[in-house]
């Protein structure tokens, strides 16, 4: 959809821009709300929007007056506020209180439509809950190949138990800056870390850690060849591929020994 956004927007002469909406619908509707999670957090989304050639991005505050309104006011708010001479809407989409999709709408309102779009490597429909499904199962992979980039997350360095240095293997805890940002399923996961301003190979275990007594789930970065205190810094991680479950060892010793083996295994990721 925003390759056709900005296509279209050239062949115009006019500006590609995206109107998205902060809080997410489904928090403030509070459709699922306890269990929803986001695929991106407000800033990531921008971020992701203008690498793909967007040229501005517009943010509506998402309350339940704002979702009250119809897809005609809706639109109307479009053109009025942003000048908007053209609509991109996907093929399924539905806006406004009485959602209609592109075939509902005025034919006065220039709308361009977009359809189905699938997975190269399945054939399946790529949705954002196929996706959330996907990372739910630890299956990174094929979510990367869905969403075209890999699946992040992004956050802040705070201090752990330290347990992992006394094995050889220094961890970096996150705190992510976006409490419903998805986190995928409890595992080891070979990941890029970005801090610094660079970018490392590293191993991150997401889950309780069985083998010390741990009870709450935390998200730890062993970051190849690196040695700096970053503790209160941030960073960001990027998956790319899933090395194996979190599972309990017997000793510490022997939790060392499969940590050689993952290591390698993200080396060569």
């Amino acid at each position: 959809m925003l390759e056709t956004v900005v296509s279209s927007a050239r062949e115009r002469g006019e500006e590609a821009v995206v109107v998205t909406f902060w809080p997410h619908p489904r928090t403030v509707l509070q459709q699922d709300a306890r269990e929803f999670r986001l695929l991106s957090s407000l800033e990531e989304k921008k971020e992701l929007l203008l690498s793909a050639g967007i040229d501005r991005v517009e943010v509506l505050p998402f309350t339940k007056e704002f979702a009250a309104l119809t897809a005609a006011e809706y639109l109307s708010l479009l053109r009025e506020r942003f000048d908007a001479s053209l609509i991109v809407m996907g093929y399924d989409n539905r806006i406004g209180s009485d959602r209609q999709t592109a075939w509902d709408i005025s034919p006065g309102t220039a709308i361009q439509v977009v359809e189905e779009c699938r997975s190269v490597r399945s054939g399946a429909s790529i949705s954002s809950t196929r996706i959330r499904k996907t990372l739910e199962a630890g299956d990174v992979e094929s979510a990367d190949a869905m969403l075209g980039y890999n699946y992040g997350l992004y956050g802040v360095v705070v201090a752990g138990n330290r347990m992992g240095r006394t094995i050889g293997f220094p961890t970096a805890n996150m705190q992510l800056y976006e409490p419903l940002k998805l986190v995928p399923l409890n595992g080891v996961y070979a990941v890029e870390a970005e801090v610094l301003g660079h970018t490392y190979k590293g191993m991150c275990n997401i889950g309780t850690r069985p083998t010390v007594g741990g009870t709450s789930r935390t998200i730890e970065t062993h970051i190849l060849d690196f040695d700096e205190d970053i503790y209160g810094l941030p960073m960001r991680i990027r998956f790319v591929r899933r090395i194996r479950d979190e599972r309990k060892f017997p000793s510490l010793a022997a939790l060392r020994e499969q940590l050689l083996q993952d290591r390698a295994a993200c080396r060569f990721a």
